[in-house]
């Protein structure tokens, strides 16, 4: 017989009883159930947290391994969000689990976004459309929204508060137009591309053992990615949602960032006025676009 108290007792002292009855409460949702997004969801639940909204649209494959939780022989061909559905009801029974299994799009975002206290991303880094529209709504309603990336064996994290620095002013995301060629719109999504990947982490560390630059292709919506980074992303993200749900103290947010490298035994805290228009932002923009091209 499954009984809450129990199930989560472990967590009191880091939290108290009054604490984890609210985290009972509470409502998060999930962008995405890859690497990062079944980490967090699956650590979420841990914490104790009641209710999720969950989005993803993938099935598992043998390529998702070496990161992804709910990966395995016996999840191949499945849907990434029945598995983690079926994982965070078995970890706690009584949790309410909305799950949109079509992703995240136009159609369901606000009711993806309703009634939620915190907004997790983990979207596929390439999703760059649906993330601005995200971020940009919870923005209009005043949601928390939290991600925290694995950068080769470490993670970045970024928060963007409600009221202050968006998404939009921090990232400075670039448009194309209607007179552009197919060539000129996949360059500005090439760009956007870099330009997220250096606003969730300005320092760029893992840049540094990066052994097969061939690896990283924004054309064919390639990246690697390891399990240490996405753990380390999991552990950062839930311990700052636990801290914006339970209102338990200071929360770096943008232009404000924070950046682990458990590789190169770093610690980095970023803070770049002006998001991706900072001097500093647009040297390293450059210094990535030409190491890429390089490879």
């Amino acid at each position: 017989m499954f009984n809450y108290k129990e199930a989560f007792s472990r967590n009191i002292g880091w939290v108290t009883q009054e604490e984890q009855e609210r985290l009972k409460n509470c409502r998060v949702a999930v962008g995405g159930l890859g690497g990062v997004g079944g980490d967090h969801s699956i650590v979420c639940a841990r914490m104790g947290i009641g209710h999720f909204h969950i989005s993803d649209l993938d099935d598992y494959d043998l390529a998702n391994f070496n990161r992804q939780a709910g990966a395995s022989m016996a999840t191949i061909g499945k849907p990434k969000s029945e598995v983690m559905e079926n994982t965070l009801r078995g970890i706690n029974p009584e949790a309410e689990v909305k799950n949109f299994s079509e992703g995240v799009n136009d159609d369901n975002l606000e009711a993806f976004l309703d009634g939620v206290d915190v907004y997790i991303d983990s979207l596929d880094i390439f999703a760059l459309d649906i993330r601005r529209k995200v971020f940009q709504r919870c923005y209009e309603k005043g949601i928390p929204c939290i991600t925290a990336a694995p950068m080769g064996m470490g993670t970045a994290m970024l928060v963007f508060m409600p009221g202050q620095m968006s998404f939009e002013e921090y990232f400075c995301m670039q448009d194309p137009k209607p007179t552009d060629t197919d060539e000129q719109k996949q360059r500005i999504f090439e760009d956007n591309i870099m330009r997220f990947v250096i606003g969730v982490s300005p320092s760029v560390q893992q840049r540094h053992y990066l052994v097969e630059r061939s690896s990283v292709n924004f054309f064919k919506k390639k990246v690697p990615s390891t399990c240490m980074g996405i753990s380390l992303a999991a552990g950062v993200l839930c311990t700052n949602v636990l801290k914006l749900l339970l209102n338990r103290g200071e929360v770096i947010c943008a232009p404000h960032g924070l950046h682990f490298d458990a590789y190169r035994n770093k610690l980095i805290k970023t803070w770049r006025p002006g998001g991706n228009k900072n001097p500093l932002q647009k040297i390293m923009f450059w210094r990535l676009k030409k190491l890429l091209e390089q490879a």
